[in-house]
């Protein structure tokens, strides 16, 4: 599913992972396969990001909203 945006709410970067806080309230873990695949170097806290899952509601990938 594509299309929901949300904010950085922790980022570690010796994992790669961390928490995005989606426009909704809901708190949504990401994974370090879901940052690598963004092709991001790095995300601060606050940043608005676009979140990409897949169907079983998996984080697959977090990008900038104006990254396609």
């Amino acid at each position: 599913m594509a299309g929901m945006q949300g904010t950085v709410a922790t980022y570690d970067a010796a994992t790669r992972s961390g928490v995005l806080l989606l426009d909704d309230g809901t708190e949504l873990a990401f994974p370090a396969r879901a940052f690598d695949a963004s092709g991001l170097r790095l995300l601060r806290l606050g940043q608005r990001v676009r979140v990409d899952t897949d169907a079983a509601g998996e984080v697959v990938r977090v990008t900038l909203p104006t990254m396609a």
